[in-house]
């Protein structure tokens, strides 16, 4: 089988849909993981959880990048990795990310897809120090929001991705990548309940053991109540970016001109950057059951 190669960046280790989306990676044959990055707040910190993560369920093949510390972010998910060393990592610790990330693509013969779950610093630097990469690489992202925010309010909202670095999502944005979004509209509605929940939750693969630990020391640190934390998912954002990296049959895709205003609002307008946009599902069933059918398939 054809694999697709990509760099998935993450900010991982605040919210906890990042942990789930690369869980679901993990599950996905189809894609061959030739980098991680963290991204955002303390990157040392969220290289940690990967690391973690990858040398508890058997992938250390994969090496882990330390993108750009910015800003002082919530670490939910910090029990996880107190007392884990990173020198420990069986596999590559790459100080310098971006660079590592340049590397990576200038080398390969193929299109990277770069997979983006988080506030766009790294990405936008990469693009400052080494501009061929324009033509060497499809950006998959979870940002913005086009019609509908949060919990499905309509209307436009300043998305987390974009507005926690607005001048880089500006850059990105108006780049000349090939670039496909899942916004709020589409990422926003996405949670495991009922059997659904059960089907992973009980699921006795090293991954999703991992994923359901980390899910728990999250939920204390948010002060979640116990029962929700039995019952369903929270809201899974990162994982639809995870699926268009190999694949969009189940959602409606349109290309829209986007614009980022000074507020970090994706706002459609005809002047701006042409992107392929997730705008509405055609069958939100058929990717629950891709989804749970991933994670089970993982490690």
């Amino acid at each position: 089988m054809k694999t697709i190669p990509v760099i998935i960046d993450t900010d991982i280790g605040s919210d906890i849909d990042d942990t789930w989306a690369l869980a679901m990676a993990l599950g996905c044959p189809e894609l061959d993981i030739k980098l991680i990055t963290t991204c955002t707040g303390d990157t040392t910190y969220r290289a940690k959880i990967v690391c973690k993560f990858l040398e508890h369920v058997g992938h250390t093949e994969t090496p882990v990048g330390i993108g750009i510390s910015f800003n002082s972010l919530l670490e939910n998910q910090k029990a996880y990795v107190n007392g884990y060393q990173l020198q420990n990592y069986p596999g590559e610790v790459i100080d310098d990310g971006v660079k590592a990330m340049a590397q990576i693509i200038m080398e390969s013969e193929e299109t990277i897809t770069l997979i983006c779950l988080g506030p766009l610093q790294n990405i936008a630097k990469l693009l400052e120090i080494e501009p061929r990469i324009n033509e060497k690489i499809r950006f998959v992202g979870m940002h913005g929001a086009i019609f509908k925010g949060y919990k499905g309010m309509n209307g436009v909202q300043a998305e987390y991705n974009i507005v926690q670095h607005v001048d880089s999502a500006k850059v990105v944005f108006s780049s000349n990548l090939d670039m496909t979004i899942t916004p709020l509209d589409t990422c926003g509605m996405i949670c495991l309940e009922g059997d659904d929940y059960q089907a992973v939750a009980k699921a006795t693969n090293k991954t999703m053991i991992e994923v359901i630990d980390n899910y728990e020391i999250w939920q204390r640190a948010m002060g979640v109540k116990e029962l929700e934390m039995t019952t369903r998912s929270s809201i899974l954002f990162d994982t639809v970016a995870i699926y268009l990296a190999l694949d969009n049959s189940f959602l409606e895709m349109k290309r829209l001109g986007i614009k980022i205003t000074n507020e970090g609002k994706t706002i459609v307008d005809g002047s701006g950057k042409a992107i392929n946009v997730a705008i509405e599902w055609r069958d939100q069933r058929g990717f629950y059951d891709f989804l749970i059918k991933r994670l089970l398939k993982a490690p």
